[in-house]
């Protein structure tokens, strides 16, 4: 049962990383300059658009290969509390035909709150970096 538990958080791992990196980089390709005005637009220091992306763009590589799961998706947990409170809770669940509901937000939200509970360390480099502690998983 154990096996099968660790396979699912592996793959939620690293569709959850690929997602947030694509994200991150479709941010810098797409002209980051444009998202930062959109930030200024809606009250948001345009600077962090360059943050939101950057935990986006490294964060995703990190969970992809298991670095620091736990932090970043804690990051991303509170990245999806912003974009939920500041962007898509006044459109509501399923959006309102012009812009999409916070409903993939919050499974996102989801996602990454599990791993900053319960971490991944099977396949990921962090197993490299912390002692044994299987007597007490």
């Amino acid at each position: 049962m154990k096996f099968k538990n660790e396979v699912g958080v592996i793959v939620l791992r690293v569709v959850l990383g690929v997602t947030f990196f694509i994200h991150g980089l479709a941010k810098f390709q797409g002209g980051i300059g444009n998202i930062a005005e959109w930030f200024d637009s809606i009250g948001i220091p345009g600077f962090m658009a360059y943050v939101v992306a950057g935990i986006e763009l490294v964060g995703g590589i990190a969970l992809i290969i298991g670095l620091g799961t736990r932090i970043v998706s804690a990051l991303f947990v509170l990245l999806m509390i912003g974009a939920i409170i500041k962007v898509k809770l006044a459109v509501g669940f399923l959006g309102n035909g012009q812009m999409a509901g916070y409903e993939l937000d919050l499974a996102f939200l989801a996602m990454a709150l599990f791993l900053a509970i319960n971490g991944s360390k099977q396949f990921s480099v962090s197993q490299f970096f912390v002692k044994n502690e299987s007597a007490k998983i």
